[in-house]
């Protein structure tokens, strides 16, 4: 018990710190203290939920988050996120690696493609959401990260949003997608109930001192910490995942 509490506050300052998902995180770690992938998965997606709808709710209250206009994006992404227990229970934990894999390759790619900011927002395109929700929601929650590592670069590089709006639209998505992604795991049968909220609970200490001491960090140094951290975790978990479990 302890033990997820020291867990579930590392992740969360770490997320909060670096402003990126606590799956990124989680999931590497449990590995390493000798987690199956799919148990891993799942008390990921349990952490990201509470999480998630932290976050949401603290957007709201600051007015950053339009109910309306993220409706559509997070609609896709609880139905695409329903049929992850599904696919984690059939598929195996070498292929779903290599999509955690992939994605966490996608953020680190990205620290080297910068996309301007619009000058021109174009309108909230419902069914373009609802389409891109759904199909982000059923691989990203499968693999136990929240979607915002997918759904950042395609609404700001392909439907030109600014990055302020796809942020509160991404979280709100998240808090969708995992609580649809932790109802499916959970008939799937790859729930620790203990451990994933304990971690979830704890992580929600962790985050509030990670947007804390992320506020006294130079930008250029955060963002080259965040990218060796990217690039740690690639390395750690294609290790983990194909080279000891072999």
């Amino acid at each position: 018990m302890i033990s997820a509490i020291i867990i579930g506050i590392f992740v969360g300052f770490a997320s909060g710190f670096f402003g990126i998902g606590g799956g990124t995180i989680l999931v590497p770690i449990l590995l390493f203290l000798g987690f199956e992938f799919k148990t891993a998965i799942g008390i990921s997606v349990t952490q990201m939920m509470l999480s998630s709808m932290f976050g949401s709710f603290l957007n709201y209250k600051k007015g950053l988050l339009k109910i309306k206009n993220g409706l559509s994006l997070a609609i896709g992404g609880g139905i695409g996120a329903s049929l992850s227990g599904f696919i984690v229970k059939h598929t195996s934990k070498e292929i779903l690696g290599a999509v955690f894999l992939t994605l966490v390759l996608i953020a680190i790619i990205r620290f080297f493609v910068t996309v301007p900011e619009p000058k021109d927002e174009p309108p909230i395109d419902n069914k373009k959401l609802f389409i891109i929700g759904l199909f982000v929601g059923m691989i990203a929650i499968s693999v136990g990260v929240g979607g915002a590592i997918l759904i950042t670069p395609i609404l700001v590089g392909f439907l030109k949003y600014r990055l302020k709006t796809t942020v509160s639209l991404s979280l709100f998505f998240v808090v969708f997608s995992s609580v649809s992604g932790f109802i499916s795991q959970s008939l799937a049968g790859h729930i620790d109930y203990v451990k994933g909220f304990t971690i979830g609970f704890a992580s929600l200490i962790g985050t509030y001192i990670g947007i804390k001491l992320y506020h006294s960090i130079n930008p250029t140094h955060h963002k080259k910490m965040l990218l060796v951290w990217y690039i740690f975790v690639f390395c750690a978990t294609f290790y983990k995942l194909y080279i000891q479990g072999h």
